[in-house]
């Protein structure tokens, strides 16, 4: 009792005095804080937490899988195995010569010395692991929602600055995703149709935003930023953004003053702005927030601080994004649309 009294009143006596800064090392009369450390390494700490949640999240979708297909095969009265072979096996859709044709011709190249027969045989095997994969994944997804399953696994976040990003839709969207990208990054282009595609599907139910973020090795990107910046000028910057992503890499100067014309831009007012390089102060804030973010390279996607790197299918889109709906679905108020 008496240990428990002097603490207490230990720790009443210090509640008004600032707390030192924890020490991580001290060097002489030098003291390099915790906090110090935490701050440099705040990214590759942040990617060590994505990683872990992530291998939880596929532990715990093997366990909700397990669980559903048993429910559903007591339901119906079978065994997981059968269930799977009607629902899965069966369902899958059939994989067609000429789609094995069609891969076979995408590969054949690499695959000269080897027997054409072989090679298909190969090809028409992996397809239909594909098509099995997507099949299954549809099922369970039809029993996730039939059973109203509800994933509360917190995933880690990381608090991302718009800054002077260029957006659209409203901006209290549930889902806000911000986009570090280049306009030379091959990645990035092959991503842009994926990112069109899931403006039109979920419209006003997310905010898009997009920041510049050219890399050393892309001489083109930055002058091309700049060129869509110019164009939001003129109020056409996501007609710009589509036309880059659309040029393969032709970013040359006349090349973007040409594209300008084609969208029928005041051409003396953006050959003006191109030229001035008033822009260039924001892909470079841009590039500095990314780097601030630990990021190095493009695209890089924040889905409501949630990391998502590289050109990823639409599928994987979907889903960070379909689970941010419903988790803001859940924590509206009773009554509130």
């Amino acid at each position: 009792m008496l240990v428990a009294l002097l603490i207490a009143g230990a720790l009443v006596s210090r509640a008004g005095e600032p707390e030192a800064p924890e020490a991580a090392a001290t060097i002489g009369g030098t003291t390099i804080s915790s906090a110090e450390v935490d701050d440099k390494a705040r990214m590759p700490l942040f990617q060590i937490r994505v990683q872990a949640y992530e291998t939880r999240l596929r532990v715990l979708s093997g366990l909700i899988a397990d669980e559903l297909l048993k429910r559903e095969a007591a339901a119906r009265q079978t065994t997981a195995e059968a269930l799977l072979r009607a629902e899965v096996q069966q369902k899958a859709a059939a994989v067609t010569p000429e789609e094995v044709q069609a891969a076979y011709e995408n590969v054949k190249a690499r695959f000269k010395d080897k027997p054409e027969a072989e090679v298909k045989t190969q090809i028409e095997s992996e397809l239909r692991q594909q098509r099995l994969a997507e099949r299954r994944q549809a099922y369970l997804k039809e029993l996730k929602a039939k059973a109203g399953v509800q994933v509360l696994l917190e995933p880690p976040r990381l608090a991302v600055d718009p800054g002077e990003g260029f957006a659209r839709g409203p901006k209290d969207a549930p889902v806000t995703i911000v986009e570090f990208s280049d306009f030379q990054c091959p990645y990035c282009v092959r991503v842009a149709p994926t990112v069109k595609k899931l403006n039109e599907l979920y419209g006003d139910r997310v905010r898009f935003v997009f920041r510049d973020m050219p890399l050393p090795m892309h001489p083109l990107a930055p002058k091309a930023a700049e060129s869509a910046a110019c164009a939001a000028d003129q109020g056409k910057f996501w007609e710009m953004h589509d036309r880059l992503f659309a040029a393969s890499g032709k970013l040359e100067v006349a090349e973007l003053k040409a594209y300008a014309g084609e969208l029928g831009l005041d051409r003396a007012a953006f050959d003006s702005c191109l030229d001035s390089g008033k822009n260039e102060p924001r892909w470079k804030a841009g590039k500095a927030a990314a780097e601030g973010y630990g990021i190095s390279g493009t695209p890089a996607f924040f889905i409501n601080g949630r990391l998502l790197p590289g050109a990823r299918p639409f599928e994987v889109f979907a889903e960070i994004i379909d689970d941010e709906l419903a988790r803001a679905a859940r924590a509206k108020p009773a009554g509130q649309k």
